[in-house]
């Protein structure tokens, strides 16, 4: 698979909705993790991330303007023991509480389908990271409908390890704009990945469209002593 360069996909697709990036950095010294939304409503544009214990969730900007709730309000990354999971939606929780219950990342997201807004029938995608021995591995997962037949729920799962320094995966909900909006196809894309977190932070956010980008969170974990830096970028401040 050809590597791909993260900032030429954003700066070519004026919406690819929610995206997910994990890989490790080119210096081969952190696991590193990205997650961002965007909005075409006033009602999704609506929104900032905050942090949330050791993970973020989302609030409304303005919770005057807060229309319906349904969907746009979750907590998109959550850490559990030494596992990171990173979500486009409510399926965080599913996944924090049924692998506390020594489910696997794979058997919790087999309760959950693709989000109930018709006719787009959004991607639910998912992420997974698991640290262990000064090292990590992943997962990510995409629910979507059939070609957008919600009668059927296709299930895709794709496994890491020992991610290679300055690659990663990038997996988004939608492939560009339209009406309806077009589901992810294929395999996650291989990325590069290169800097510290500021300047990968600053790479993701300009380069994601100025009308439909609304929030970017992005961390670094060390994988020699499992410190971690986050940054959160939002839109609306």
């Amino acid at each position: 698979m050809k590597k791909l360069d993260i900032a030429q996909i954003l700066n070519s697709n004026a919406y690819p909705g929610r995206g997910i990036v994990i890989g490790k950095s080119d210096c081969g010294n952190f696991a590193v993790t990205a997650y961002f939304i965007m909005g075409r409503s006033e009602n999704s544009r609506n929104r900032v991330f905050v942090e949330d214990g050791d993970g973020i969730r989302t609030q409304a900007f303005d919770p005057s303007k807060l229309t319906d709730p349904h969907l746009i309000i979750y907590a998109p990354v959550r850490v559990l023991g030494n596992k990171l999971i990173v979500t486009n939606g409510d399926q965080t929780d599913t996944i924090y509480e049924l692998m506390d219950k020594q489910q696997t990342f794979e058997q919790s997201l087999r309760t959950r389908e693709f989000e109930d807004d018709a006719p787009n029938y959004t991607p639910r995608i998912s992420g997974i990271l698991h640290f262990e021995d000064k090292g990590f591995n992943y997962a990510m997962s995409i629910l979507k409908s059939a070609n957008g037949n919600p009668d059927s729920c296709q299930r895709y799962t794709f496994a890491y390890a020992n991610p290679i320094a300055g690659e990663g995966r990038f997996i988004h909900t939608y492939m560009g704009d339209g009406n309806p909006l077009p589901s992810f196809e294929g395999e996650p894309e291989l990325i590069g990945i290169k800097g510290g977190i500021d300047e990968f932070t600053d790479m993701l956010w300009n380069n994601l469209n100025p009308d439909n980008k609304v929030s970017l969170f992005v961390r670094y974990v060390n994988l020699e002593n499992g410190k971690t830096e986050t940054r959160i970028v939002n839109k609306n401040v």
